[in-house]
């Protein structure tokens, strides 16, 4: 059994799963990435959302006080309708010019964010329903979606307990509703649910590390190194979606 098992995926697996909680959204903008190296596409989306599934569940158990119930229904309600029109295109949309959209897309609004420090969007509804609709649309067809919601909440300037929960519980939501669909579109195949108990425990561990991590960061920190992993992921996938 553990010879069918890469120890090098879990353990970035674990990285990806650290580093999220830290930066407050999530572990699929790093794990997408990294499971490319060592599956096919449908294979990614599928454990994608079962590894976010017990992810997002830790961060509700772990960080529970800090969740925003306005932005979990402003938010979170276009997220899942999103989630599953974008699933439902992933067989028909060629996703190369997503990726490139997107990679733009983060670049541009983190180095805004970064750039004009003081820079603040107000938690107003409108704000919040379009954050939402782009973040769960691009998980559906893409499988992260979690640096959109990030740019989208580090613009409200959230407290990082309140970012982290409300950003998990939305995230969750999403997971959920994708799972179903991608079960449909058939990505969840048999001979890949052998990493699912892993990456389980992955998911916990990896967010009780973050979660201690996080106690040494100020405040006034926490927003910058989400911007900057943010800006990071964006960069990325623009060098990859180059050398495809």
């Amino acid at each position: 059994m553990f010879q069918k098992v890469s120890i090098l995926f879990l353990f970035l697996s674990l990285l990806a799963e650290i580093i999220g909680t830290v930066g407050g959204f999530g572990s699929s903008v790093f794990f997408v990435p990294i499971a490319n190296f060592f599956f096919d596409f449908q294979s990614v989306l599928g454990l994608t959302a079962l590894f976010h599934v017990s992810s997002n569940l830790s961060k509700i158990a772990l960080f529970r006080k800090g969740l925003d119930k306005k932005l979990l229904l402003t938010i979170g309600i276009p997220s899942v309708i999103f989630v599953i029109i974008g699933g439902l295109l992933t067989n028909y949309v060629n996703t190369l010019v997503l990726e490139i959209a997107l990679g733009i897309f983060l670049v541009a609004f983190s180095l805004l964010f970064l750039i004009k420090k003081d820079l603040v969007i107000n938690p107003e509804p409108r704000e919040s329903i379009i954050g939402g609709a782009i973040s769960g649309f691009s998980a559906g067809l893409l499988g992260t979606g979690g640096a959109i919601r990030g740019i989208t909440m580090a613009a409200f300037d959230l407290e990082k307990s309140v970012f982290i929960a409300t950003s998990a519980a939305i995230d969750f939501s999403i997971d959920a509703t994708r799972t179903i669909v991608y079960f449909e579109n058939g990505f969840i195949h048999t001979h890949d649910l052998i990493y699912v108990p892993f990456l389980i425990i992955i998911s916990w561990i990896g967010t009780y590390i973050g979660k201690y991590i996080l106690q040494f960061i100020p405040q006034n920190k926490f927003k910058q190194i989400a911007l900057f992993l943010i800006l990071g992921i964006g960069l990325l996938m623009l060098i990859k979606s180059i050398i495809k």
